[in-house]
């Protein structure tokens, strides 16, 4: 099943998306007004009769929200793959490396990744994010995939002077527009094994980063059991588990994404999440 937010006429919705179009949820599901109630529900609501009913809106007459528009955390893992570590001059740590994003940060598929004004060093960032569906604290491995509500491609567009203001990564990595995250959510049962997803970005056409999840270095979960270790994991929060070799800022001569260009992110058996880059 694939999961969305919207938008549409002014007001914020949420649904199935079908062949022709998107099912609205929202005031269907007795206490899910949005995607993240839904994710609490237990068990998750059969909606097979809803969608069944018809009544679709066409994607043409909808605006794409962040998957999860106002998770209660998201979370960022950096250099989670051999490759990015070894572009980036560092080593493998023990843990993996943390950083947090604001919700107000994030944008939906189709809607303009934002390169700010103080900055032209807007570079891209190609990731698979783990969508929580059951919470839990001090969460196995073992038990970690069944917490999964579903997953979703992110560009964690990256301010690169600005996050290298400091030795924290926040300052570059939560600009207003700079989190896309969609185009949908795919539920765990049509996705399959997370640690065998193709994983590619490409910059007006140009692949520029390729990888499969299978050369993750803290595999997703080990990622939800440490997270939950620190604090409850809740019902649509977002775990952004890391991005590959290809970054623009180590590129030679370096790349970075300017306004008019369009950004793709694309991971097998979830789908492509498409931005076009505008300045502030």
């Amino acid at each position: 099943m694939r999961l969305s937010s919207f938008l549409h006429s002014g007001r914020a919705a949420y649904g199935v998306v079908v062949d022709q179009g998107i099912v609205d949820l929202s005031e269907r599901i007795a206490g899910a007004s949005t995607l993240r109630d839904f994710l609490a529900l237990t068990p998750t609501p059969n909606v097979d009769q809803i969608v069944a009913a018809g009544g679709a809106i066409p994607l043409a007459d909808i605006v794409f929200e962040p998957v999860i528009p106002s998770p209660d955390k998201i979370i960022c893992v950096g250099l989670n793959y051999n490759d990015h570590v070894t572009e980036t001059n560092r080593t493998i740590t023990e843990y993996p490396v943390l950083f947090a994003r604001f919700a107000g940060s994030q944008i939906g598929h189709d809607r303009p990744l934002i390169r700010p004004k103080v900055s032209h060093q807007f570079d891209y960032e190609a990731e698979l994010a783990v969508v929580i569906g059951r919470g839990g604290r001090d969460i196995s491995e073992a038990d970690a995939l069944d917490h999964i509500g579903g997953y979703t491609c992110y560009n964690d567009a990256s301010v690169r002077d600005w996050q290298r203001h400091t030795t924290q990564f926040l300052p570059g990595k939560t600009f207003a527009g700079t989190g896309a995250m969609g185009p949908w959510l795919v539920t765990p049962d049509e996705v399959g094994d997370p640690a065998s997803l193709d994983i590619e970005m490409r910059l007006n056409g140009r692949v520029m980063q390729k990888a499969n999840t299978s050369q993750l270095i803290h595999s997703i979960p080990s990622l939800i059991h440490y997270l939950s270790m620190i604090l409850p994991l809740l019902p649509g929060d977002v775990i952004v588990t890391g991005t590959p070799g290809g970054v623009g800022a180590r590129r030679n001569p370096q790349v970075w994404m300017k306004p008019g260009d369009v950004a793709e992110v694309e991971i097998s058996r979830i789908g492509t999440l498409v931005n076009r880059v505008a300045a502030e």
